[in-house]
């Protein structure tokens, strides 16, 4: 497999669990701004759509839509307990996060992240940021460590890397004790950590 990435954007999510269930893989940075990959290769031929993380599998079919990658990595490494079993509560809650992170909080950071975007815009996107936040602050709230309770999910790689952008905008993830904490735990996971050295983001 190769992971198509683009460094601390929301491909650091699958690149987390590919080092998770210790698959064999590669990556490739992208320039989607370019539309060229590290070698130089059109990245709209990987992936029309053009922004990251595309995952090539050896069959040569591209998946594409990082909540799609996620919960595809997970089945194929079943025993790594990182999605629950298919057709019980756990999986569909497994998917109400992974859909509540993808189209509410990771789509409420969009206009940080816009050369479009006025004062006016981020100012609202703050809000909204905050929002999310403050619901994700009350689920964590009962003392779990994790979305689905004490063990780690592809959910909460995703949830580590949108929270985790907070820290380029301006606000203080402190403001949310129980997120805050979460970020800090997923943050000390030795596949977070080789994911992120790998992309530059730490030493």
């Amino acid at each position: 497999m190769k992971l198509f990435y683009k460094p601390g954007a929301c491909s650091l999510a699958s690149h987390i669990v590919l080092h998770e269930v210790g698959a064999t893989f590669s990556v490739e940075e992208v320039d989607t701004d370019a539309g060229l990959t590290k070698a130089g290769n059109d990245y709209k031929k990987i992936n029309p759509k053009g922004y990251v993380p595309a995952l090539a599998l050896e069959s040569g079919d591209v998946l594409t839509e990082g909540a799609s990658i996620l919960q595809y990595i997970a089945d194929q490494y079943s025993s790594s307990g990182l999605s629950p079993k298919p057709l019980s509560l756990s999986r569909s809650r497994l998917h109400e996060y992974l859909n509540y992170v993808s189209s509410e909080l990771h789509k409420a950071f969009g206009p940080f992240f816009s050369d479009s975007a006025t004062d006016d815009d981020k100012k609202q996107a703050g809000s909204n940021v905050e929002s999310k936040f403050n619901y994700i602050n009350d689920l964590l709230s009962d003392g779990r460590h994790y979305l689905l309770g004490e063990n780690f999910s592809v959910a909460d790689a995703y949830l580590f890397v949108v929270s985790n952008w907070s820290n380029f905008v301006g606000i203080e993830l402190n403001q949310w004790p129980y997120l805050n904490a979460f970020v800090d735990r997923v943050a000390q996971r030795p596949a977070t950590k080789a994911a992120m050295k790998a992309e530059g983001l730490i030493e």
